[in-house]
């Protein structure tokens, strides 16, 4: 089916337009929804815009046949690399558990190299970005990948400027995204560029996504992540703030409870977690508040006092700092309680 969007006249008659050629790349251990989500995305789009000026859609892998995903789902690569010839309209490369294996595997490394040379822009989902770093396609250039893995990223390829808050990035010929139903995201506004705000969201409301997703990926990762102590007093704060997040939590308090002086108590808690205990609270109290959003319908005021805020208005501004959304948003996006 085709819907037209277009006004009348909107395209030459004397324009040429063609398929474009999206290419796939997987490999053994691949997340299959780094796949199947984009995927799905520019095949919506062939929905709304003129027959042969869509996506022609493939995939590839080392060689043809069965490529066993994360979690035992087998996808078909109807083509081996070496017979995926000729230009490329968009390559993209999925990410993984295997994408390690896939790094260090010299041949593949180097068909990327010179397929993203035929291709006229290159991508990648999550941690697919590691194949693209390892064939030097992100040197000098901004990035993104799964908000776990950006250290790691940034570590290993220091040619590379990682936004580790980005849902994608699109620099110059190449896009990268972060992890998994990002790549949603990334091949939607590719198809905003391709075709238009329309057809973009067109696509959007037929798989119910965001035209453009509020905020960055924070939202969706742990900020709790942080390393647990060695040293038990300090456990066992950490273990007293989050049953009393309404209390006055200050540097003071938390050092008599370990038995520090505050300056002390502050040196050994940022050596031992990475953060400082005033950062350490504000992320407990966000995560809190985060779930009682997902998980009550408990007014956002409530959650506010609960939470340590004290007002809805510094828990609203707490979110917009960190998570780049507002509760409400937050809560409507995320809400299984409603």
């Amino acid at each position: 089916m085709f819907v037209s969007l277009l006004p009348d006249g909107a395209a030459g008659q004397d324009e040429q337009v063609t398929q474009r050629r999206v290419v796939f790349l997987i490999y053994p251990q691949f997340q299959v929804l780094d796949l199947t989500g984009p995927y799905e995305v520019f095949g919506q789009a062939d929905r709304w815009v003129p027959e042969g000026e869509g996506y022609d859609v493939e995939i590839v892998a080392d060689r043809p046949g069965a490529v066993r995903a994360w979690h035992g789902i087998d996808v078909v690569a109807g083509r081996g690399i070496q017979q995926c010839e000729g230009p490329l309209d968009t390559l993209v490369v999925v990410g993984g558990p295997g994408d390690r294996e896939a790094a260090d595997d010299e041949e593949l490394v180097r068909w990327l190299k010179a397929a993203a040379g035929r291709a006229r822009r290159v991508a990648s989902v999550c941690t697919g970005a590691f194949l693209l770093a390892r064939a030097g396609l992100l040197d000098g250039r901004r990035a993104v990948t799964h908000w776990a893995c950006c250290e790691r990223l940034a570590r290993e390829h220091p040619d590379v400027t990682v936004a580790p808050d980005q849902i994608f990035v699109h620099d110059g010929a190449v896009w990268t995204s972060a992890g998994i139903t990002a790549g949603m995201d990334l091949a939607l506004a590719m198809v905003e560029e391709d075709h238009g705000p329309e057809v973009s969201r067109a696509v959007a409301r037929t798989l119910v996504m965001f035209v453009q997703r509020p905020g960055g990926q924070a939202q969706f990762s742990t900020q709790l992540a942080a390393q647990r102590p060695t040293r038990k007093p300090l456990r066992d704060v950490q273990a007293w703030v989050a049953d009393h997040l309404a209390d006055d939590l200050t540097v003071r308090v938390l050092a008599e409870r370990a038995g520090m002086s505050e300056r002390n108590f502050t040196r050994v808690f940022r050596a031992e977690t990475g953060r400082t205990p005033a950062a350490y609270v504000e992320t407990v109290r966000v995560e809190a508040a985060r779930a009682l959003l997902e998980t009550t319908d408990t007014t956002v005021e409530a959650i506010a006092r609960v939470c340590g805020f004290g007002s809805a208005e510094t828990l609203h501004r707490r979110f917009k700092q960190t998570l780049g959304v507002t509760p409400g948003q937050y809560r409507r996006h995320f809400s299984s309680a409603w």
